[in-house]
């Protein structure tokens, strides 16, 4: 495993002002990479927690202010609670600004100008801070202050409409993907931004909005309809718009996926199915002849397919003909192959000394990247805050009043 002073942005220092998904795996991200990602955390209000919402988001806990969910997006970073919205709280934070690379949220599209968090806000106090923003629908236009999620953005992108089979009722994907790759996309932005930063010595704001991510996903079937007007639709089994066969294809006790988009696959696959004069028939001699053909050819293949199981098929497949067997979450998890890639890692957090987790997709050098448990809500704020000047006794009034929150312990 790659620890973090070997990683790419180890010695760069981000202040995170976000909640719950996209945002925080946009600098997981970052984190992962080596950057120092320092949450700034609402301290809190009496009865009202604190903290990344997420903390909060059930149904599986490690404690008060502390979740499954909030550790999924927050490994290796730090956390500082601090009100940056009090006068005092927002001198201090002021003062990180002035030691940062980039500060990153994910608010609601009209509030960074409001707190101050754009480059026009913060250059004076540091000319080459990078501020990075993710919204549902950006900061300016008459969407800038609307909630977003991203289920709406599967909805308004076209993506329930192509999701699920012919003639069922439209269907989000499984997963909140549009999340995701807005988070990955903000973190690209960011170190691009970071890199001109670092030739220039001047910063800048960069944008990304969950509704641009979701419409640029469209990729291929948007560029048929603008230049063509066509529609793609749903195909059965979830297969491809244009090549065939490329879909779930049924066994003796579940199915596969075969995707033969070339073909050296489609012929190697009538080979291993015992079909070799698929290849001149001339129903499906070429990839046009195969879509336009298509039911027969099915028909045809699912009835050697299912006449031996997943594993048999997967055996003789693998390797030859790009297949896939459709697996249910649990399977997923447990299969050999991610465990033996260095897929899962086990952590020792406080109340789990066996928490396992996914591992960051990206390998330096080779390795995988380490993880480390997400914070509890201002595990750092004292250290941290110590290291721009505040004295323990500041940092106890400071406490006091609610303007931070932390162990206050941990000063040297």
């Amino acid at each position: 495993m790659t620890h973090s002073a070997a990683r790419p942005l180890a010695g760069v220092r981000i202040l995170a002002v976000e909640q719950y998904g996209a945002g925080p795996f946009a600098s997981l991200y970052l984190s992962d990479m080596g950057a120092e990602v320092i949450k700034i955390e609402d301290p809190g209000q009496g009865s009202q927690p604190g903290g990344d919402s997420s903390r909060q988001s059930g149904p599986h806990f490690l404690g008060p202010g502390d979740s499954h969910f909030f550790q999924t997006f927050n490994l290796g970073k730090k956390s500082v609670a601090l009100d940056i919205r009090a006068p005092e709280g927002r001198a201090i934070f002021d003062r990180l600004v002035a030691g940062a690379d980039a500060v990153l949220n994910n608010l609601r599209g009209d509030q960074p100008a409001k707190l101050g968090l754009t480059y026009a806000a913060l250059a004076p106090l540091n000319p080459r801070i990078v501020c990075a923003h993710l919204s549902g629908y950006g900061s300016t236009g008459p969407r800038a202050a609307w909630p977003a999620y991203d289920y709406l953005m599967q909805a308004e992108a076209g993506f329930l409409h192509l999701t699920g089979e012919p003639g069922t009722a439209p269907s989000r994907m499984g997963l909140s993907l549009v999340d995701y790759l807005s988070g990955i996309t903000l973190a690209f932005a960011t170190v691009a931004a970071l890199f001109g930063a670092l030739r220039s010595g001047t910063g800048r704001d960069v944008e990304v909005t969950l509704y641009d991510v979701a419409m640029h996903q469209l990729t291929y079937p948007a560029t048929w309809y603008l230049n063509t007007g066509d529609v793609v639709q749903r195909r059965p089994r979830s297969g491809h718009p244009s090549v065939v066969p490329c879909e779930v294809f049924p066994t003796r006790d579940g199915h596969v996926f075969i995707m033969c988009v070339l073909p050296k696959f489609w012929e190697t696959l009538c080979l291993i199915l015992g079909q070799s004069h698929l290849v001149t028939d001339p129903r499906f001699a070429r990839p046009l002849d195969r879509f336009q053909n298509r039911d027969d050819l099915i028909g045809i293949i699912d009835a050697v397919l299912t006449q031996r199981s997943t594993a048999e098929w997967m055996a003789a497949l693998a390797g030859r003909v790009p297949v896939a067997p459709i697996l249910t979450l649990p399977e997923a998890l447990e299969n050999p192959y991610l465990a033996q890639t260095g897929g899962i890692q086990t952590l020792t957090h406080p109340a789990d000394a066996n928490f396992r987790v996914m591992t960051n997709p990206i390998r330096i050098d080779g390795s995988r990247i380490a993880a480390q448990v997400a914070p509890g809500l201002g595990a750092d704020t004292a250290s941290i805050l110590s290291k721009v000047g505040l004295s323990q006794a500041a940092l106890a009034d400071l406490a006091t009043r609610g303007i931070i929150a932390g162990p206050m312990g941990d000063l040297p």
